[in-house]
């Protein structure tokens, strides 16, 4: 019986180290849930800024003019840059204290490659959403960033934990129904980066941290 539990303990290691030296497991609960606050911050003041919840650029030209409207582009590109920003600060900081902790290097080649798969397409998506906007075309600058967000995670997601995948995979759908109806482009913008990163730091949490003490 002693063996056959050892044995169990040995494998259940073997498994681990085998994870760590292939997946970034140092992902924290809590910084899904402060980028989720930190979105929805960033998707109130897009609201009180633009005054209209209607992205669509019908709407946005006619109720206060085109140079206005590409104004309201750019604030919106703005906007979303800035909480990416913020979002991706506190990622690293709680990433590296749970590293840290875990007596683990915070950089290494599994972190490269993850950063080198999830920055790809956040920096495609930047640039052409920057185009776009300079073409006077921004009225589906929320959709846009929702679906090359989710594309990077889903793209890193298999050098980390996979909950992130389900994440991107949802923030996709989200983008596309926003390219659809842009008249609801804040909203679903709202939904993905602000309500599903709370859902998704809170599962972090529960399934990981707070088991880790």
């Amino acid at each position: 019986m002693k063996d056959s539990t050892k044995h169990l303990e040995d494998l259940t290691e073997i498994r681990s180290i085998m994870e760590r030296s292939t997946r970034f497991l140092s992902l924290s609960g809590w910084s899904g849930i402060l980028a989720g606050f930190i979105a929805l911050i960033g998707t109130a003041l897009a609201f009180l800024f633009l005054g209209n919840a209607d992205l669509s650029i019908e709407s946005l030209n006619a109720a206060q003019g085109v140079e206005k409207t590409l104004s309201n582009g750019v604030f919106l590109l703005v906007d979303a840059a800035v909480v990416l920003f913020l979002a991706l600060l506190i990622t690293i900081f709680f990433s590296f204290r749970k590293a840290s902790r875990k007596g683990e290097k915070i950089w290494s080649p599994v972190t490269r490659r993850l950063l080198m798969h999830l920055s790809i397409p956040l920096i495609t998506g930047a640039l052409i959403v920057f185009i776009l906007i300079m073409q006077g075309q921004y009225a589906q600058v929320a959709a846009l960033t929702l679906i090359f967000y989710g594309l990077a995670l889903v793209s890193a997601g298999k050098y980390t934990n996979q909950e992130i995948i389900w994440l991107g995979l949802v923030d996709i759908l989200l983008g596309l129904a926003a390219l659809v109806w842009p008249e609801y482009g804040l909203y679903f913008w709202a939904a993905g980066f602000g309500v599903l990163h709370l859902l998704y730091g809170i599962t972090l949490y529960y399934k990981y941290d707070r088991q880790e003490g």
